[in-house]
């Protein structure tokens, strides 16, 4: 029995079913992420991945099952600034005219009260989660102006900013350049080295066994939830994506 084992859990969803209409997008499906771990979550589209954010971040209440976040219902942990969110690029209004300093500072909106008055406190915490994902000289732009990487490293530091123990990246690595690949991937392990979960929804399956400690295998339910190097092997891929066992790339 390792330490993680003990760890107290982070995420805790108990036999989630949710339907839109007639359609079944998750069936029973249940997953524990346990403190100080990043999480890898795999499957085609329409595997229910972007369904098990929504109901992890309480944006959807499931038909049957339990959804536990930090100990506690999943809208009062992304109230009280537990959970994070790192959307995909496409869910973003990147014309809106917003400076890339702006974008990390709504993750302090949470502490400011209703007022949003930064203190000297959150324009601290802005710096410093600015300077870890290496964005400090591009402050000042519109968020819009900068490349695909830079654009999820801000997301990323917003997440920071906030303070954020659970964090959640709907593929991150999508459209991005190596370095910033790279800088994602440091930062993610440091958060998790540092006490923090991590769950990042990717298809970039070469790069998952160097980020993640543990991988989920989704087909509307939990098909597989264990090591990258076990959850990866070509036939447990093959169930999920319908591919030949012989061959590895399911991107």
């Amino acid at each position: 029995m390792t330490t993680k084992d003990l760890a107290p859990l982070a995420v805790n969803v108990l036999d989630a079913t949710v339907h839109y209409g007639p359609v079944q997008a998750l069936d029973r499906a249940s997953l524990q992420l346990v403190q100080g771990t990043v999480c890898g979550l795999v499957g085609m589209n329409g595997s229910g991945k972007s369904t098990l954010f929504k109901t992890i971040m309480g944006q959807i209440k499931p038909d049957t099952g339990t959804v536990q976040v930090g100990g506690t219902d999943p809208l009062q942990a992304r109230k009280s600034g537990k959970l994070a969110y790192v959307p995909q690029s496409e869910a973003v209004d990147w014309s809106f005219p917003i400076s890339v300093r702006d974008v990390v500072m709504t993750g302090r909106y949470g502490q400011m009260g209703f007022s949003r008055r930064a203190k000297k406190k959150d324009h601290e915490a802005v710096n410093e989660a600015l300077e870890r994902v290496e964005l400090t000289e591009y402050a000042h732009r519109q968020i819009g102006q900068l490349s695909g990487g830079q654009k999820k490293r801000a997301f990323v530091a917003r997440c920071i900013a906030q303070g954020a123990s659970i964090m959640l990246l709907d593929e991150p690595f999508a459209g991005v350049d190596k370095r910033s690949e790279a800088t994602i991937t440091t930062l993610l392990r440091e958060i998790a080295d540092e006490g923090g979960s991590v769950l990042i929804s990717t298809h970039d399956l070469q790069a998952l066994p160097e980020l993640a400690d543990e991988a989920v295998l989704l087909m509307r339910k939990v098909l597989m939830h264990g090591p990258p190097e076990v959850v990866l092997k070509a036939e447990n891929l093959a169930m999920a994506f319908g591919l030949d066992p012989m061959k590895r790339d399911a991107s």
